[in-house]
């Protein structure tokens, strides 16, 4: 039974900000692949070196266990998947996809498709990648009790298998459009030959989790808890010899210490930058670029069904499904973008992203309907009895929480925006502002009414 019912807020781009002249950096890091160019005026040091201001820690850059956006970044430096999406970002079928860790593939029925792996491929400490380290990070990805949200993704899975040292079988339970995709976006192989003895569920507090052994462009070199953390080029990449010598990754979670950081020259990259008030400030200073990346993400309002306070009962206000749709329609969600992004991000229809092949941009999303909203909230009891300006029914008032990371500038004002156009229709928001692993875990223990997620 589902507990969560979310509404689609805005579904950003990530506008990358970089200190000139260093675009192919970027893609170098982010994109892999591409050469960093010569950094003019830059010194020596600068030019081997790029550093990185994120909002949050990446704690556990690792496949199966990555979360948030910092850890899925520099996972992708450190690992490889079997193929990317292709140009065209069509997740359906099987030709849109770019070969890496697997470099062919092919069907031998409507269930089941057999990867070949590439026998230049390599971990960092030397040994081969082969298909049973696919189809052991297949298999923990599918596993509930090791990580819920990428197991509900790959429910169709029915198996992953090493033929032999070179041929990964995966087969489906049901025939579907985007099983390829399925097979290679949802995980990344891992190292078996280092990870295999690891008990199920230990993984993330193990020795390897400390220092891990990836395959891609960058290895692990050290990390500061809580601070910085050092990768290293890994020159015998078999895809090309990575640009930048050396990236750091500073944490930083106050939104103006990391823009200040950037500005004062402490930093070449800024992971995201959103709100068009630190768009301002960029486009003032020459020395830095803004460089747009339509992404797969989608800002969302999620509803608690469930009472936090006790999970096995339904939540006092928000298991009504007509007090969720109200505050659904007395939200102007496109004037909260406008205002927190500019022309930065879009309003979704539902949860589809922009860079899906299914987005039809000429759909427009409900309009705000405060009249409508007030009369469902009335119908259902929710009325202004003591004149304070908010609705309460049983002698309850209408009060709700919205929980959203500290580190999110535009998601502190998208709360802050969302709280005064409820306030207009009688229900009162409170808004906490999180430190990340906080606000992560109340999220993970169902301890909210409402989250702001991305």
């Amino acid at each position: 039974m589902r507990h969560y019912e979310s509404i689609p807020d805005p579904s950003p781009s990530r506008g990358l900000l970089v200190r000139r002249p260093l675009p192919s950096a970027i893609l170098s890091l982010l994109l892999l692949f591409t050469a960093v160019t010569a950094a003019i005026g830059q010194s020596a040091t600068r030019q081997e070196t790029v550093v990185i201001a994120m909002g949050r820690e990446p704690v556990t850059p690792i496949p199966t266990l990555t979360g948030g956006s910092a850890s899925i970044d520099v996972s992708t430096l450190l690992f490889l998947p079997l193929a990317r999406l292709g140009p065209n970002n069509i997740t359906a079928g099987d030709k849109d996809f770019v070969p890496v860790l697997a470099r062919s593939w092919k069907r031998r029925d409507s269930l089941t498709l057999v990867f070949e792996m590439d026998p230049r491929a390599r971990w960092h400490d030397g040994a081969p990648v082969t298909a049973r380290d696919a189809a052991l990070a297949l298999n923990l990805a599918r596993d509930s009790s090791v990580n819920a949200g990428t197991a509900l993704l790959l429910r169709r899975v029915a198996s992953a298998t090493a033929e032999d040292p070179q041929h990964l079988v995966v087969r489906f339970t049901e025939a579907y459009d985007e099983q390829l995709y399925d097979a290679i976006y949802q995980v990344s192989p891992l190292p078996a030959h280092l990870i295999d003895t690891i008990p199920k569920g230990q993984l993330q507090h193990s020795a390897y989790a400390a220092a891990p052994v990836g395959n891609g462009p960058y290895r692990w070199s050290r990390r500061v808890p809580g601070q910085q953390l050092d990768l290293v080029a890994n020159d015998q990449f078999f895809l090309g010899r990575p640009g930048p010598r050396r990236v750091t990754i500073l944490t930083v979670a106050d939104p103006e210490a990391r823009m200040n950081l950037v500005l004062s020259g402490g930093a070449d990259v800024l992971q995201t930058l959103g709100a068009t008030s630190d768009v301002a400030r960029v486009q003032a200073d020459n020395r830095l670029a803004i460089y747009p990346a339509p992404s797969f993400g989608v800002g969302y309002l999620l509803f608690n069904q469930r009472d936090p306070a006790d999970l096995t009962r339904p939540h006092p206000v928000l298991a009504d499904r007509d007090v969720r749709t109200a505050i659904r329609m007395a939200l102007d969600v496109p004037a909260i973008v406008e205002a927190t992004f500019g022309d930065w991000a879009s309003v979704p229809v539902g949860p589809v992203p922009q860079l899906s092949w299914i987005r039809d941009p000429a759909v427009r999303p409900p309009t705000q309907n405060t009249t409508g909203a007030l009369a469902l909230l009335k119908a259902r009891g929710w009325f202004d009895t003591d004149g304070d300006g908010y609705l309460d029914k049983n002698g309850k008032p209408l009060t709700l929480s919205i929980n959203f990371p500290a580190s999110s500038a535009p998601r502190a004002q998208v709360a802050l925006l969302a709280q005064e156009q409820l306030r207009q229709v009688g229900i009162k928001i409170e808004l906490n502002r999180l430190e990340g692993s906080v606000w992560n875990d109340r999220r993970n223990k169902g301890h909210f009414d409402i989250d702001f997620g991305q």
